[in-house]
């Protein structure tokens, strides 16, 4: 029981990081249907940025709050991989929106490619550590000489998640800004129409998956202590099929399907096998998909006649 449990909480932090990321893709999908190929290597060059930027204000500026440093790093990350999801889509998405299906598609895996290659070439192709930033940990309860616990770094990816859930949520739900998204999701040439500026508002989805990219980024930077330029693919895949096991468009549904994803990880690497932990993840989306097609708390699809 104990070690189910200590691996249930492992699952829901990296869960936590899924469902973040996840909220990218399911926003930029719902929004134009575009599948974000880029995106996991925008988590990827947050993680980065992250790394930088925490050593400068440690080693160089010499902030010694933990804290601060935390919460600056994790701003400038969100402002600078903003920055860069909005240039990406202004130079190699927006050009391609008239075209074929499969264009702003193909453009997005170059996009991937590119910044991959980009960090390994300017970062180099080895792993980068850091210093542990956040050490604490709690015991849960004792029992059976196999103490259950829950360390700092877990508790705050956990609380950030769903503070961040719930802070989009609202933004999607109840602001001017969230309602041209939704009118632009249903019909982008009648919210254009109405007045609603279509391009401004895809750009800033952009912006705002890409600043919760960041903020996965850093709280795995400081989860894992390490940092790779091949991090983007595995984090970023298991995102996405985290985002259709959700149900592409529902931010809750990223989330729930990021948890789950997690938990199956986690759970089938302690009782199964570890080698083939993402095969257990995949396995399970393809039950979901074939009997619940849009997902877990996806909306059905209406044909227009």
């Amino acid at each position: 029981m104990e070690v189910f449990v200590q691996q249930l909480i492992n699952g829901i932090t990296i869960g936590s990081l899924y469902g973040l990321i996840a909220i990218g893709y399911t926003m930029v999908f719902g929004i134009i249907g575009m599948v974000n190929f880029a995106h996991g290597d925008v988590f990827m060059v947050s993680a980065f940025l992250a790394l930088i930027f925490y050593l400068v204000l440690t080693t160089w500026i010499g902030i010694s709050s933990v804290a601060l440093a935390l919460l600056l790093v994790m701003v400038i990350a969100m402002v600078l991989s903003g920055l860069l999801n909005w240039t990406i889509e202004r130079v190699a998405y927006r050009p391609l929106r008239g075209s074929f299906r499969l264009a702003p598609l193909i453009s997005a895996i170059g996009m991937s490619i590119l910044l991959s290659n980009f960090v390994q070439v300017a970062q180099g192709p080895r792993n980068k550590p850091i210093p542990p930033m956040v050490q604490q940990s709690f015991t849960l309860w004792d029992a059976g000489g196999y103490p259950v616990t829950i360390s700092l770094k877990q508790l705050i990816i956990i609380v950030v998640t769903a503070v961040l859930l719930a802070a989009f949520w609202y933004v999607v739900q109840k602001t001017p800004l969230g309602r041209a998204q939704r009118a632009c999701e249903q019909d982008r040439k009648m919210a254009g129409l109405l007045g609603v500026n279509v391009d401004r508002t895809i750009s800033l989805t952009f912006v705002m998956g890409a600043a919760l990219a960041a903020v996965a980024g850093t709280l795995f930077l400081m989860y894992y202590g390490v940092v790779h330029f091949a991090d983007g693919f595995t984090p970023g895949i298991m995102a996405f099929t985290a985002a259709v096991l959700g149900g592409i468009g529902s931010l809750p549904g990223a989330v729930l399907g990021g948890l789950l994803i997690g938990i199956i990880e986690t759970l089938w690497g302690q009782y199964v096998s570890a080698d083939y932990k993402n095969v257990a993840a995949f396995s399970i989306l393809v039950v979901v998909l074939i009997f619940m097609p849009q997902g877990i708390l996806g909306r059905p699809e209406v044909e227009k006649v």
